[in-house]
């Protein structure tokens, strides 16, 4: 199991946010690399509107987790990732989605609607997720911001990279 210092020098970080009483809160993830500490980390943010986690891992891909009440939704931003990354290969396993094979596409997998009704689409998301120009970091980033909580997210990672 990896550590906040392996994880940090593995490039991979995460965000935890949830809307309280008409505004955005957020923190960094513990545990960013472990699906199921993020699940639990998010099933206990109880909250009306529930909790999303974005997760940037190096640079490569990135995952939206959200919990809602006991009704959980991912989504990676390329599936291809699950020959390559446990964190994505339980994704895989968790959604009981088809394992990739060497020969497939990049593609985005899982709930790409996820967060329809929070005002960004699977066609947005989707398009954020193939857009090779940026990285994973700047693609958490963007959705954070599409969301309403881009600020929050742009200090937190800043907080990480000034350690």
């Amino acid at each position: 199991m990896a550590t906040d210092e392996d994880s940090a020098d593995l490039g991979i970080f995460g965000i935890i946010a949830w809307h309280e009483e008409g505004r955005w809160n957020a923190a960094e993830l513990d545990e960013p690399d472990d699906i199921g500490e993020i699940i639990e980390r998010l099933k206990s943010q109880n909250t009306n509107g529930g909790a999303i986690a974005l997760i940037s891992v190096e640079d490569e891909f990135f995952v939206v987790a959200r919990s809602l009440g006991q009704h959980q939704q991912l989504m990676v931003s390329d599936i291809t990732y699950a020959l390559e990354y446990d964190l994505v290969a339980d994704i895989v396993d968790i959604l009981d989605l088809p394992f990739p094979e060497e020969s497939d596409d990049s593609q985005p997998g899982g709930d790409i609607d996820l967060l329809t009704d929070l005002g960004m689409n699977a066609m947005e998301l989707e398009a954020l997720a193939s857009d090779s120009e940026l990285y994973p970091d700047e693609q958490i980033l963007a959705i954070a911001a599409r969301l309403g909580f881009g600020e929050l997210a742009e200090s937190l990672i800043e907080d990480v990279d000034g350690d």
